[in-house]
């Protein structure tokens, strides 16, 4: 690790010709060669021996390389995560609005996963279930290899109890509690997006509201799904008529300029439950966040 950052990996093919700053620049195009050629003189690039890599170093087959991943400028997040629990085997981490657990598009070193590593000093931590950028509350990460699998069959298996927050408007006219299934996918053009289509149900989620406000417009809702699918809660909600406070994607995209922290949508990943298939007793977590009604 470096800084909290773990390489990636690239094998080199059995055949080939020329340099390995030729192989890398055909192989990685999104990274410019002069952009090559500066990681390698810098000591960014390595092979599986940890020797640095020169630009000129003559193709080798099979030879593994190893390169960082850098950012030539990544966006400051004025936030930060809180650890509420640590063992051999978990992190719990309580996630603030806006941070990405994993590094993705325009952020690495201001991830949820590189900045624990980096502070915790876990290189093979790992989260266990992602949650939007936009979403804050609980992840649980992984700390090492050698057990991450049993964590990782609870939520494949659907053996954790997952609470959600939400503010969204409250309407007279819907009866709850209510359960709410259908058919999620991909918008064609709109990856980022997802949307309810005709078909099998896919994505099953509960719904119950917690209170709702003096004058009648919002209400904090409990929403605890039973799958995974990604903006299931906001797609479902959205589906209802009642879209979550903030929300820059459901019903329509409405992203806020670069460096807007003052519209943070009202999702929050509120509590885990799960019994541990390690020690086989109850596990509870609870984030120490809160969404206010307004």
């Amino acid at each position: 690790m470096r800084d909290g950052v773990g390489p990636s990996c690239v094998v080199l093919p059995s055949r080939g010709q020329g340099s390995l700053l030729d192989f890398l620049a055909e192989r990685l195009p999104a990274v410019p060669r002069d952009a090559w050629r500066e990681r390698m003189e810098e000591g960014d690039v390595l092979d599986e021996r940890g020797a640095r890599v020169a630009p000129d170093r003559p193709f080798e087959a099979g030879l593994r390389l190893y390169y960082y991943r850098s950012l030539p400028a990544e966006p400051a997040l004025p936030f930060e995560e809180t650890v509420l629990y640590q063992d051999e085997h978990l992190v719990v981490a309580d996630k603030p609005h806006f941070m990405p657990v994993t590094p993705s598009g325009r952020y690495l070193h201001h991830t949820l996963l590189v900045r624990l590593k980096r502070r915790l000093g876990l290189p093979e931590l790992s989260p266990l279930h992602r949650i939007d950028r936009d979403t804050a509350g609980l992840v649980l990460l992984s700390v090492q290899q050698r057990t991450r699998g049993a964590y990782q069959a609870l939520f494949r298996d659907r053996q954790i109890t997952k609470h959600y927050d939400a503010i969204a408007p409250w309407r007279a006219d819907l009866a709850f509690p209510r359960e709410h299934a259908s058919r999620l996918e991909e918008i064609p053009q709109q990856f980022f997006r997802m949307h309810e289509v005709p078909g099998e149900p896919n994505s099953h989620t509960q719904m119950q509201v917690d209170e709702v406000s003096e004058d009648g417009r919002w209400a904090r809702y409990r929403l605890s799904p039973i799958t995974g699918k990604r903006h299931q809660l906001r797609v479902h909600m959205a589906a209802l008529g009642l879209p979550l406070r903030n929300d820059a994607f459901y019903p329509v995209v409405n992203d806020p300029p670069e460096g807007d922290y003052s519209r943070p949508l009202q999702l929050l990943a509120k509590s885990l439950a799960f019994v541990d298939p390690l020690t086989q007793q109850p596990r509870a977590f609870e984030s120490g966040q809160r969404l206010r009604l307004p």
